[in-house]
């Protein structure tokens, strides 16, 4: 029995180029090879596909609608059969990815760590942003932010428990200073403040009350786009800072700074691994995800 999809490829290669030559060569074959199997899949079809001079070659009707039939189809089935072959091939290239500042599990180099050593064929290239971009206009293969920030035509899988923020001071500096009871009562004291860039205002925190959310627009006496000064200056006891409770922690463990207002900071959604929505992932970036998800399972 004739394989019914015998000629269907070469049918493709000659409605795409409009020459027989050229579909040949694209498909390794001769111009007589083609020539034939086209006759053949006619024949099948008792319909002629092809109109050929000796000037041009188009499509009559029917390979018209063979044509808009054929198409899609031959591209699954190829796109299926690549798939296939790249759960063979060995993850490699370069994954570029952007990741949050404080995006702190993922940057801490575990999760990365185990990674590398399961594909050692791949390189990574992170850059530490908290500018808000489109990854795929900007070149980079996925992304790393807070799932509540990032765009609804993306998937994301998580990389971080539920986080939670706080505001934080030194003890020395609430030696000298009231702790504030009420996220109000930030606007009587020496706030340390984070933006992303010395063009846009400073971020305004962010609150919980009574199931209620709402932020305060604290007036900073210092301004910084790097966590690790809000961190020292603080610690210094120059004022209260806010972040992430994940980011304080092992300054709040030691001694060095102190949680103030948790009553008013619920958790939320942490940070997510978000890429586009493709019908095939590259195999580099497949390669991370199933690690990811597996991560996470265990």
């Amino acid at each position: 029995m004739v394989d019914e999809l015998d000629g269907i490829s070469v049918f493709l290669a000659v409605a795409e180029a409009r020459n027989f030559r050229l579909a040949g060569e694209r498909l390794g074959v001769t111009r007589s090879a083609v020539s034939q199997a086209l006759q053949r899949l006619e024949d099948r079809l008792g319909a002629p596909l092809i109109q050929r001079t000796t000037r041009s070659v188009s499509l009559t009707e029917a390979g018209e609608v063979f044509l808009e039939a054929v198409r899609p189809s031959m591209r699954q089935v190829r796109d299926a059969m690549q798939a296939v072959r790249d759960m063979q091939a060995r993850p490699s290239g370069l994954l570029r990815i952007a990741v949050s500042s404080i995006a702190e599990r993922f940057l801490s180099g575990t999760l990365l760590a185990g990674f590398m050593r399961t594909c050692p064929g791949i390189k990574i290239d992170i850059t530490i942003t908290d500018d808000e971009f489109d990854i795929v206009e900007a070149g980079f293969d996925a992304g790393v932010r807070l799932g509540e920030v990032i765009e609804q035509d993306m998937i994301a899988i998580p990389v971080s428990d539920p986080q939670r923020q706080c505001a934080a001071a030194s003890p020395a500096y609430l030696q000298r200073n009231a702790p504030p009871r009420h996220p109000r009562d930030l606007q009587n004291h020496a706030c340390i403040g984070w933006r992303p860039r010395p063009d846009t205002a400073p971020y305004r925190w962010e609150f919980t009350e009574n199931g209620r959310d709402f932020d305060v627009a604290v007036d900073p006496v210092l301004t910084t786009n790097d966590m690790g000064m809000m961190i020292r200056m603080a610690c210094a006891g120059a004022g209260i800072t806010f972040g992430m409770v994940e980011t304080f922690a092992p300054y709040i463990d030691c001694g060095e700074l102190v949680p103030l207002l948790e009553d008013f900071c619920p958790p939320f959604p942490g940070f997510y691994l978000y890429y586009p929505r493709r019908q095939r992932q590259p195999v580099k970036l497949r390669a991370l995800i199933d690690y990811v998800r597996k991560s996470g399972r265990s």
